[in-house]
C-alpha cells in the first residue's frame, strides 16, 4: 500500500477515537500488513461496509444489520462508542489441517450502537493479512426468550468476474449434506437453481482479487448459515436453514435464553493470488481454542475401508478380516467398519472383530447413524447419537471396547439443535478418547481447532458417487480441481480417495489422478477405499509410495492451479515434501512446476509417479532436484501425478 493511503487510514482511525462531541459516521480497521481495510459506515440511517485490497474496493457497498423478535438493529441506530483498536497475536497448534503451527494475527475494532429502545448491539470487526471477519454481539446481561428473525448481512461482489459456488441441497431423505456440484466459473449474481440458496464456502474471481465467503466460530449457540438464492447485482445475502430441514423439528431461526449472545463470524478471505485462498487458516484462527488438554490419544493416519469395495461387507465378519489383514500388512493403523455392523454374521461379531484387529495392531472405527427423529434413514446402528444420555453411555462403552473413532452420518440439517448435536458428539467422544469423522454433514466451521478429535468431515461430492450418480465420472474430472479452493480450503475433507476399480459408473480420471487425490485433498484420516488385491496388484513403487503417505501436514503450498482446469498442491510432513497434481480437462498437459517451496541448499531425491501409457497404468521416475529447479510433468487427459521429495 502506498504511504499516502496508509496515513489516510490512520487519520480516519484517529478521527473516530478523538472525534469529541461530533458523532462519527465511519469506522475503519486495517490489516497488520496495511494491505486490507474494512470500512463500516452510516448512510441514510442504515449501516454498510466495504472491503479494500490496497486502493481497490473488492467488496462493494454491502448492508449490515440484524433483527431480533423483540428488537430491531437494522436502521436508525445511534452510535455509542468505539473501543481503541486492539491487536490479536496468538500462536496455536493444530493436530490436523493444512498447517499445524498457526498464527492468529489481526487488528480488531468494536463499535457499539443502540436502537430507539436503548437496546445495544456491538459490531466486532477484524482485519487479517488474508481477509476480514465481523460478527454481531448483544452485550447486555439479561434472561429471556430471544430469537433472530432476520439478518441483513450481504456481500456485494463486483459483477466483472466468475463464481464457483455450490447450490444448497434440496431436502430429501438423504440431504441436505453439501453434496451438490459447484458451478464452474459461472456469472457473478446468478441465481441458485435451488430455492434453498447457495452454500458456503463460495469462491469468486474478480478483476483485482480472489474472494472466498464462509463463516467460522459456530459453537452451538447459533444455527449454521448459507447464502440466499437470489444475488441480484452480485449482492449475496445471509440466509438461515429451512423450516422443513430435520423433518421439521426445531427452530429454523437462532434462539437464546440469555444475553450476552453473538453470531458466528462472517468471513471474507481475500488475496491477489489464488494461493491465499488455498493456504488460509482464517477459519481456525477465528475459532475457539482447544477444549482438549490431553490430546496424545488423537492420532491421525491412513485407514482401510471395505464399504466402497463391497457395501455388504460390514455385515460379514470374514469379509472384514481380509481388510484388517491388509491394513496390518501395510502398516495402516485403522480399519473402518461401516453401516449395519450390528447385524454382523459370517463367523463373528463386532467384539470379536475388535479383538482380532487389536492382535493385528489395527484400531477399529465404527459407523453410526446420527438419528434420532431428524432423519428416516434406516442404516444402523441408529438412535444412539441423538439423546445426550444415551450417547454418553455409548461412548463410555466404546472406550471400554477400545474403539478408536466413530463415523457419524446423515445429519440432514443446519438448524441450531443439530449444530448442538455435533458439539455434543465431539465433547462426549473427547471425554472418552474417541476420534470423530462426520458424514452426510455440514461444512467445517473451525471445529477441528476447538475439538481436535474431529479429524475429518465429508460435505463433498465424494468417491462414493461412482456408485450412485451417472454424471459423476464426467463432472469429477473438473469438479475435483475446485475443492482445494472451496470446500477443502475451510477444513479437513473426507473424500475417500484412491478407488482404482470401476464401479457402476466407470472412472474417466486416470489411476495416477486417483493416487494424487491422497495429497491434493487433506483429511486427518484418509480412507483407502479399494480391495486389498487391487492395491497389491499395483507396481511395487506405487505400493511403497502409498504405504508412506502421511495424513499430518506441517505446511501446505499451492504450486499451480486454476479451479476447473488443474491443481498442484505441495504438502510437507517433517522434512519430506509430497506433491500431487490433477488435470481437470480432457486434454493432455505438460507443466514445468516451480520448486521454490523446497529448503535452500538441500538436494532432494524426488520419486514421481505419473500416468502410464493409458489411464489405468502408472509410470515411475526418480531424479535429483534443488530449490529453484523446475519439475517437468506430463499429465494425460483427466490425468495426474504424485511425488515424494526426501
Amino acid at each position: 500500500m502506498r504511504t499516502k493511503t496508509f496515513f489516510s487510514l490512520i487519520s480516519v482511525a484517529l478521527a473516530v477515537v478523538f472525534s469529541g462531541c461530533s458523532k462519527p459516521k465511519e469506522w475503519t480497521v486495517v490489516s497488520p500488513d496495511l494491505q486490507i481495510s474494512f470500512k463500516l459506515y452510516e448512510k441514510e440511517s442504515h449501516l454498510y461496509y466495504k472491503v479494500l485490497l490496497s486502493d481497490t474496493v473488492i467488496i462493494e457497498e454491502s448492508p449490515v444489520g440484524i433483527e431480533r423478535k423483540d428488537a430491531q438493529f437494522s436502521s436508525n441506530l445511534s452510535f455509542i462508542s468505539v473501543e481503541n483498536q486492539k491487536t490479536i497475536d496468538e500462536k496455536y497448534t493444530l493436530i490436523t489441517g493444512k498447517q499445524l503451527e498457526c498464527n492468529n494475527n489481526a487488528n480488531e475494532l468494536t463499535v457499539t450502537f443502540e436502537n430507539d429502545q436503548k437496546a445495544k448491539i456491538e459490531l466486532i470487526l477484524r482485519a487479517y493479512n488474508d481477509g476480514i471477519a465481523f460478527k454481531y454481539r448483544f452485550p447486555e446481561t439479561n434472561s429471556g426468550n430471544y430469537e433472530i428473525t432476520k439478518e441483513l448481512t450481504g456481500f456485494k461482489i463486483p459483477s466483472e468476474g466468475k463464481a464457483w459456488i455450490q447450490p444448497y441441497d434440496s431436502i430429501t431423505k438423504y440431504s441436505p449434506g453439501y453434496e451438490r456440484n459447484y458451478t464452474n466459473g459461472s456469472s457473478i449474481g446468478e441465481a441458485s437453481a435451488e430455492a434453498e440458496g447457495w452454500c458456503f464456502a463460495s469462491l469468486f474471481e474478480t478483476k483485482n482479487a480472489w474472494i472466498l465467503l464462509t463463516e467460522a466460530g459456530l459453537d452451538g449457540t447459533y444455527c449454521a448459515s448459507r447464502l440466499a438464492q437470489n444475488a441480484e447485482g452480485g449482492l449475496y445475502s445471509v440466509q438461515y436453514p429451512g423450516e422443513n430441514e430435520a423433518m421439521g423439528l426445531g427452530s429454523a431461526n437462532p434462539t437464546s435464553e440469555s444475553l450476552p449472545w453473538a453470531t458466528p463470524w462472517r468471513v471474507i478471505v481475500v488475496g491477489e493470488k489464488l494461493a491465499t485462498i488455498a493456504e488460509t487458516t482464517l477459519i481456525t484462527d477465528l475459532s475457539d481454542p482447544s477444549e482438549i488438554t490431553d490430546n496424545g490419544w488423537i492420532k491421525p493416519g491412513l485407514a482401510s475401508w471395505s464399504w466402497w469395495a463391497d457395501p455388504d461387507s460390514p455385515k460379514n465378519y470374514k469379509s472384514m478380516v481380509a481388510f484388517i489383514d491388509f491394513a496390518s500388512e501395510w502398516g495402516i493403523p485403522y480399519f473402518l467398519v461401516d453401516a449395519n455392523w450390528n447385524m454382523m454374521e459370517g463367523g463373528g461379531n463386532i467384539d470379536q472383530l475388535i479383538e482380532y484387529a487389536a492382535k493385528k495392531n489395527v484400531g477399529i472405527w465404527l459407523w453410526y447413524n446420527s438419528g434420532g427423529p431428524h432423519n428416516t434413514v434406516t442404516e444402523a446402528p441408529r438412535d444412539l447419537m441423538f439423546d445426550a444420555n444415551t450417547r454418553t453411555a455409548e461412548f463410555v462403552k466404546l472406550h471400554r471396547m477400545g474403539v478408536k473413532g466413530v463415523k457419524v452420518d446423515f445429519f440432514q440439517s443446519d438448524k441450531q439443535h443439530i449444530i448442538q448435536q455435533y458439539i455434543g458428539i465431539l465433547k462426549d467422544a473427547a471425554d472418552n478418547q474417541v476420534m470423530v469423522n462426520f458424514h452426510g454433514c455440514t461444512l467445517p466451521r473451525g471445529w477441528q481447532r476447538t475439538w481436535p478429535n474431529l479429524v475429518g468431515m465429508e460435505a463433498i461430492v465424494g468417491e462414493e458417487c461412482y456408485m450412485f450418480r451417472e454424471t459423476y465420472p464426467e463432472t469429477a474430472v473438473w469438479h475435483n480441481t475446485i475443492q482445494p479452493f472451496t470446500r477443502n480450503a475451510v477444513g479437513s475433507m473426507d473424500y475417500t480417495p484412491f478407488g482404482l476399480s470401476d464401479k457402476k459408473y466407470p472412472h474417466l480420471t486416470t489411476s495416477a489422478n486417483e493416487l494424487a487425490l491422497t495429497i491434493v485433498f487433506e483429511a486427518g484420516v484418509v480412507h483407502l477405499v479399494d480391495f486389498p488385491h487391487v492395491y497389491k496388484a499395483m507396481p511395487e513403487y506405487v505400493q511403497d509410495f502409498t504405504k508412506q503417505l502421511p495424513t499430518i501436514w506441517d505446511e501446505t503450498k499451492l504450486v499451480d492451479g486454476y479451479p476447473g482446469k488443474e491443481v498442484v498442491m505441495a504438502r510437507r510432513s517433517g522434512e519430506k515434501w509430497f506433491m500431487g497434481g490433477i488435470n481437470g480437462e480432457q486434454v493432455e498437459k505438460e507443466m514445468n512446476l516451480s520448486l521454490d517451496f523446497l529448503t535452500e541448499g538441500k538436494t532432494y531425491q524426488v520419486k514421481i509417479i505419473t500416468d502410464g501409457a493409458d489411464n489405468k497404468s502408472f509410470a515411475g521416475n526418480e531424479l535429483s532436484v534443488t530449490k529453484g529447479d523446475k519439475l517437468p510433468v506430463k499429465m494425460l487427459p483427466a490425468g495426474g501425478f504424485a511425488a515424494r521429495f526426501e
